[in-house]
């Protein structure tokens, strides 16, 4: 397995409810547990990767910070900086699953940025990491059909909206947070969102004692609908560390060892199916941010478990 990171990931948001620091401190911390394992950084997609996917008016304005409130749709500070760390972590993601279609795993330690919509950034997700490297590997040759399950706590919106005319995609979210224009929803017993016929969603209520269960028979229920249709060539996970209890967002009772279950049980359906996957991280926002890479390491934990 090959994992993927850049210091240039990070833009210089300042001090932000986003700890964009973890992508470093994440891989730190693996380079010290899992030491036989190669961090490599990648290439930065390029701006007719992200025009497969965006609109052109939206990525002139990251680009430049021109109009402002476009460029900061995804509730970042514009700098100079931001459009090629953000191209940079889409870079992460590409290669990522590049590495998943000849080795059978891999991951990218950034976020895949899935509120990402085609012509706006929201919830911290400025372009669409997922759906940007999914079309670079079609308009390669390298992949015709593809998945991304989603376990952010949050609704992954942005791809939900732009799987919906791709015909050859389907997109997974099983959240505990709903998440429409710009806003989270804590009671997930209201939908905001209307699913289609490639993108579905599964709410996760809180039983009002451990959720372990709750998470866990959505996963047994649900996964196999990534099935469905043309079997996938690839399939990218997007491995949330915000479920954890102690994060502000989370209405769910869910220990570290309950998110390292979910993890190892979504890379052995991967397995269990010889399908490619490809993970990245997503969301954390406890104030003790060692917790958020404690989530996050656990991942690499279960991937290397489950494939070696």
């Amino acid at each position: 397995m090959t994992l993927f990171h850049d210091p240039g990931f990070a833009a210089p948001i300042g001090k932000h409810i986003m700890p964009i620091s973890k992508f470093a401190l994440v891989a730190a911390e693996a380079k010290k547990a899992f030491s036989h394992i190669p961090i490599d950084s990648p290439d930065l997609v390029t701006e007719d990767d992200l025009l497969r996917v965006h609109a052109p008016d939206y990525i002139s304005a990251v680009k430049t910070g021109e109009p402002r409130s476009l460029a900061e749709s995804q509730k970042f500070p514009w700098s100079r900086e931001l459009f090629p760390s953000v191209c940079l972590t889409g870079g992460g993601v590409l290669a990522a699953a590049r590495e998943a279609l000849s080795d059978g795993i891999s991951g990218a330690l950034a976020s895949g940025f899935h509120h990402a919509c085609f012509d706006h950034g929201e919830g911290f997700c400025t372009f669409n990491g997922l759906v940007v490297a999914l079309e670079a590997l079609r308009a390669s040759g390298q992949i015709r059909h593809a998945a991304v399950l989603d376990l952010d706590l949050h609704y992954g919106n942005g791809t939900a909206q732009l799987a919906k005319d791709r015909s050859w995609m389907r997109a997974l979210s099983i959240y505990g947070n709903d998440y429409d224009a710009n806003t989270p929803y804590r009671d997930v017993r209201t939908r905001h969102h209307v699913d289609g016929d490639n993108h579905f969603s599964v709410p996760l209520i809180p039983s009002g004692s451990s959720d372990r269960n709750v998470l866990l028979q959505a996963l047994e229920e649900h996964l196999d609908w990534i099935l469905e249709g043309e079997r996938p060539d690839i399939l990218l996970y997007q491995a949330g560390a915000d479920p954890l209890k102690d994060d502000p967002y989370s209405p769910l009772d869910l220990d570290h060892a309950d998110l390292i279950e979910r993890d190892r049980r979504v890379f052995q359906f991967a397995k269990r199916n010889s399908l490619p996957v490809a993970w990245v991280l997503a969301g954390g926002y406890t104030e003790d941010i060692s917790k958020v890479v404690e989530v996050h390491l656990n991942t690499l934990r279960a991937s290397f478990e489950v494939f070696g």
